[in-house]
């Protein structure tokens, strides 16, 4: 077990599951936001900071062994925005981290990465990029920024490209990409774990029978999903009909949307 691991975003969706899944996975659990969440419990520190903030992102990381990248805009948003939650703010746990000698990162990326490959292609680690969004290219940079700093600097980054964490799939697309929540703290507890990793690309998904991507690149995690999305197919489709926009791309609706003043 680490002694202190580190979770940007604590706040958010993802961040709720973490809270409580990964509290064997660490001695302390450092939490952080933008924004106000709820006071530290036993085994847990709770520190405010905007990623944006240079000075501040560097007290952040200070002591701690691991992190766990969740904070940023996680939808399509304007360039401006992008830029100091995505990109800056990106950047800045990365220097933070090379600083103070963490030795993993455990970067949430997203599907929307590879989201104008076409529904049904079969994509693993080595799939061409091909982002929907600026969202998209944001967490493209960070894949970037994650390779030069395992291969400049020797700092270890899992970039899980998650599918779509919650509780149960939405809709047709999400019984291809449907992360259950256990699957994920599961998955982020084998990346925590794991002796070795380097700079590994893989995917955030269920054992879904129509996933589109490949993860046996990295058998050597020993992980496996246990969750599906099949108890919710006959429910979605009587409920959705006709196809929702965007649903010829991986990304779905994120490979429609315009750019965002």
């Amino acid at each position: 077990m680490i002694k202190r691991l580190l979770v940007t975003g604590a706040g958010g969706g993802l961040g709720h599951y973490v809270r409580e899944g990964l509290k064997g996975s660490a001695e302390i659990l450092r939490l952080s936001d933008i924004i106000d969440i709820s006071p530290a419990l036993c085994g847990e520190e709770v520190v405010r900071c905007d990623l944006a903030d240079r000075e501040a992102v560097n007290e952040l990381v200070r002591g701690c062994d691991a992190i766990l990248h969740l904070g940023a805009i996680s939808s399509e948003a304007s360039f401006d925005a992008l830029l100091q939650a995505n990109f800056l703010g990106t950047y800045n746990l990365y220097e933070a981290a090379r600083k103070a000698g963490v030795r993993r990162v455990i970067f949430a990326s997203s599907n929307h990465v590879i989201g104008f490959h076409p529904v049904g292609e079969w994509l693993d680690d080595k799939a061409e990029r091909r982002p929907d969004s600026l969202y998209g290219v944001s967490k493209s940079f960070g894949e970037d920024l994650a390779r030069l700093y395992f291969d400049k600097f020797g700092l270890e980054t899992a970039c899980l490209r998650i599918g779509s964490c919650f509780d149960a799939p939405r809709d047709r697309r999400m019984l291809s990409t449907w992360l259950s929540p256990r699957d994920f703290i599961s998955l982020v507890a084998k990346l925590i774990e794991a002796p070795a990793i380097g700079h590994l690309v893989l995917y955030g998904v269920s054992a879904n029978r129509d996933a589109w991507w490949s993860n046996a690149h990295a058998d050597f995690l020993g992980w496996k999903p246990l969750d599906t999305s099949e108890p919710y197919r006959e429910a979605i489709e009587r409920r959705d009909e006709e196809p929702a926009a965007g649903s010829d791309y991986q990304g779905g609706r994120f490979a429609t949307v315009g750019i965002l003043d």
